[in-house]
């Protein structure tokens, strides 16, 4: 029986998908995967290929198309504005694979022909900082969508996409597990920004007797959602919080320091336990169900390997 979901995209199994552009083949050395992929994964040249580098022709045509809207709009307004640039938002589970997505798309779209100026930001800079969530009482609710200065990161979406000469995003530390006062990422005029983050597709929610006009999805010209299982999701998680134990953890420095020295049998039951209490919470109450607000819906397997993709109609 069809859903309305259903009836919403076309569905394209991986190898439907990989068809669509039959010769895409690249070559990235085993250093360069290991840059784009980060702790967790198995992505390979074959990956790419039959995902990602259609998937980039896919986003070439939606840039190529809003280009050409924007100048037919120019000629009959009788104006000569700058053609804006192009805003991809990546939404889904914390651990799903996103930053993944994100660099992937960076590193082919800045291979385009055209050579364009693509910037990469996370909305992990728009999160208050740790001072503010605690004073606020929400130091158990950070990455909810309570935790992030939604009106700020609005200000930056629309700065940069009116062609702001140079506009800043804060920086956030996964090391010190906090916003880095007094850095910025310098975002000036690029042609494509990539968006990331877990609640860049929600919807107005009523703040104090007010609802917000605007929302940070208004400004995307094209989403797409990172999908699995909560199973999977929940296993890549484990795998990634093991590892950072025995890495980033270690430092001096490191905000989760004192996991370092946790067993991978205790380690697992931590990050279960943070898993069940705030993540998957998160995950079921506001990210999941912005799942089909997104453009196109990427579905991972158990391997991280990319199994189907959907694409919405209209």
């Amino acid at each position: 029986m069809q859903t309305e979901h259903d009836s919403t995209y076309i569905s394209f199994s991986r190898e439907e998908w990989a068809s669509l552009h039959p010769s895409s083949q690249i070559n990235l050395t085993q250093s360069e995967i290991n840059h784009i992929q980060g702790l967790i994964g198995n992505l390979t040249n074959e990956e790419i290929s039959k995902i990602y580098l259609p998937l980039i022709e896919y986003l070439s045509i939606n840039m190529e198309a809003a280009k050409f809207s924007h100048h037919v709009k120019n000629q009959f307004l009788k104006k000569a504005t700058k053609n804006p640039p192009f805003i991809i938002g990546i939404a889904g589970s914390v651990a799903v694979g996103k930053s993944t997505t994100s660099r992937i798309l960076q590193s082919l779209l800045l291979d385009l022909p055209a050579r364009p100026k693509v910037d990469l930001i996370t909305t992990d800079g728009f999160l208050f900082s740790n001072n503010v969530l605690k004073a606020k009482g929400l130091s158990e609710r950070k990455g909810f969508p309570e935790s992030y200065n939604i009106r700020a990161l609005i200000d930056f979406l629309s700065a940069v996409k009116s062609g702001e000469p140079c506009v800043q995003a804060p920086v956030y530390s996964h090391l010190y597990y906090d916003i880095v006062p007094g850095q910025y990422h310098q975002v000036c005029q690029p042609d494509i920004v990539i968006i990331e983050g877990i609640n860049v597709l929600q919807t107005p929610k009523q703040v104090g007797s007010s609802i917000p006009s605007r929302v940070v999805s208004d400004f995307f010209d094209i989403s797409i959602y990172v999908d699995a299982d909560e199973s999977h999701i929940l296993k890549w998680y484990v795998e990634r919080f093991k590892l950072l134990k025995k890495t980033a953890f270690t430092k001096p420095e490191s905000y989760f320091k004192r996991f370092a020295e946790l067993s991978d049998v205790e380690a697992e039951g931590v990050a279960t336990d943070i898993w069940n209490r705030i993540n998957k919470v998160n995950l079921e109450e506001n990210i999941l169900p912005t799942k089909y607000r997104a453009d196109l819906i990427i579905e991972k397997s158990s391997n991280h390997q990319v199994d189907n993709i959907r694409v919405r109609k209209n």
